[in-house]
């Protein structure tokens, strides 16, 4: 075997027989690679219904492009499944070969682990139904879902669930590293509304999971399902919102950060759960509802959504309307499914994106003013200090509901980089990144959302992160995938020893 890194999906030509025979180079699990025969690779066609992709094929590039355009994989093949027999098929072969394996769902993961460098990729895209039962008040989505896929069909019947606030965000991906947005401070983490999935493990068993059957593996997925298969359906519960709420952003000048700051202190402190507010600190971009004068100009942001009695919104409010003069107010009524898809602008995919964030439970005058001068500071044109208001109902569970733990959890904070693909300072930029954490980092819980863990970051990160749910995590991968097949993610490992 040849080392990792030679001629990743590369065709090679090999003499078999006094003819010639093609051979397929993949990564295996263990880090080097294997030269698959073509007719090995053609049974696998064979077997599935959707495609299988080579890099010289129609369709491949635009199967793994990823968010992030940072990031610098190619996998070898991608199966497309149309069902979870092709899931099955895919990840037996892969099992039975010892290949380094995948699975991409929306491909918006920061860390890039959507894509098995080398190896063999499922993308889900192709898995995209979504089934409501407005009566039960559940919705059942396939894994190639985005998050606007679900929202759109749930508010044909005025129910919705806590998602993120990027419609363009894979289901599959948010929801097993937990999930939070809007709604989370009614309702919790995403995954405190799951109610079953459907999962391919290891072994190619087809598993339905819940917290009445094969209850370890559910409590495991909800929040480090990266690690235990692919989970083809996810089936939520489902609560009355909207479809229209009260939101959007609003902006003032980062002259009055210091009056805007307290504000929001003080809203985050006493707003209802309905209310959910976060903060951006940044520099206002060159869009048309921005006057051209702020253009350019540092600014400090809201991105508002209250979802409760619309004729209590200007009581709720009250605190924002008092930071008069704002240089830009979006804040209007509005479809929920407009509110959830307008920051996508924000987080174009193909740019290069690299943050560093954690949880906090208080924001503290410390905290606060770090944020700022680290904004006043930043080089970076189009990057943010942001702080995300959570707590609520997720604060209410026990830390073991859920492998996701982090109970004590009311704020994500952090700064987040974004700049173009040849910018000539983008290694200034990532290390300016991580010395802004390094300042903000004092104030955190110790712990940060798993899935806006960066790839470079240490298996202490991950640890630390599920906290003492990371104990019994290791149990039921152990359990459900001793030979750590699936590894491409933020990697719990098993206890057998024999596993790199």
């Amino acid at each position: 075997m040849s080392t990792v890194g030679e001629e990743y999906g590369q065709f090679a030509k090999y003499s078999c027989n006094g003819g010639t025979m093609t051979r397929t180079t993949i990564a295996t699990r263990e880090g080097t690679t294997t030269r698959l025969p073509e007719e090995t690779v053609e049974a696998f066609r064979r077997d599935l219904r959707g495609p299988l992709l080579s890099p010289a094929d129609t369709g491949f590039e635009e199967a793994t492009r990823l968010w992030n355009g940072m990031i610098e994989k190619q996998p070898a093949l991608v199966v497309q499944p149309t069902g979870t027999a092709d899931v099955v098929t895919a990840v037996n072969f892969a099992h039975d070969h010892d290949l380094l394996l995948s699975v991409k769902g929306g491909g918006h993961n920061i860390g890039g682990t959507a894509l098995a460098d080398g190896g063999l990729t499922i993308d889900m895209s192709r898995l995209r139904g979504v089934l409501v039962d407005p009566e039960a008040r559940t919705v059942t989505a396939q894994a190639g879902c985005l998050l606007g896929d679900v929202d759109r069909e749930t508010q044909l019947h005025g129910l919705a669930t806590p998602l993120g606030f990027i419609s363009e965000t894979g289901l599959a991906g948010l929801t097993l590293g937990g999930g939070f947005g809007y709604l989370t401070r009614r309702f919790g983490w995403a995954v405190d509304n799951l109610l079953e999935v459907e999962i391919v493990t290891a072994d190619g068993r087809v598993r339905r999971a819940s917290r009445e059957d094969h209850e370890e593996l559910f409590w495991a997925v909800r929040g480090a399902g990266h690690n235990f298969g692919v989970v083809t359906s996810f089936t939520f519960q489902l609560h009355e919102i909207g479809p229209t709420v009260y939101g959007g952003l609003i902006a003032w000048p980062a002259e009055r950060s210091d009056e805007v700051l307290e504000t929001y202190r003080r809203l985050t402190t006493s707003a209802p759960r309905e209310l959910t507010a976060f903060l951006i600190l940044m520099r206002a971009p060159p869009a048309p509802f921005v006057p051209a004068e702020a253009q350019g100009k540092r600014i400090v942001a809201m991105t508002v959504c209250y979802s409760g009695d619309l004729a209590d919104v200007e009581e709720v409010l009250a605190p924002i309307r008092s930071l008069d003069d704002p240089v830009v107010d979006l804040l209007q009524e509005q479809p929920y499914t407009r509110l959830q898809s307008s920051l996508d602008a924000t987080e174009p995919k193909g740019m290069h994106y690299y943050w560093k964030t954690e949880f906090a439970t208080e924001l503290t005058d410390d905290l606060l003013s770090t944020l700022d001068e680290l904004s006043t500071e930043c080089p970076i044109p189009m990057a943010q200090l942001v702080v995300i208001h959570l707590g609520g109902a997720l604060n209410e569970r026990d830390e073991s509901d859920g492998a996701v733990g982090n109970r004590d959890v009311r704020f994500v904070y952090g700064a987040a980089g974004m700049w173009e693909p040849d910018e000539p300072q983008a290694e200034q930029f990532r290390q300016w990144v991580r010395d802004a954490w390094k300042r903000i980092r004092p104030f955190s819980t110790g712990s940060t959302y798993i899935n806006f863990q960066t790839g470079e970051e240490s298996d202490e990160r991950i640890q630390v992160t599920y906290g003492d749910n990371h104990d019994r995590l290791v149990e039921v991968k152990t359990a459900y995938d001793p030979d750590n097949v699936f590894r491409s993610n933020r990697n719990v490992r098993p206890t057998e020893t024999h596993v790199s």
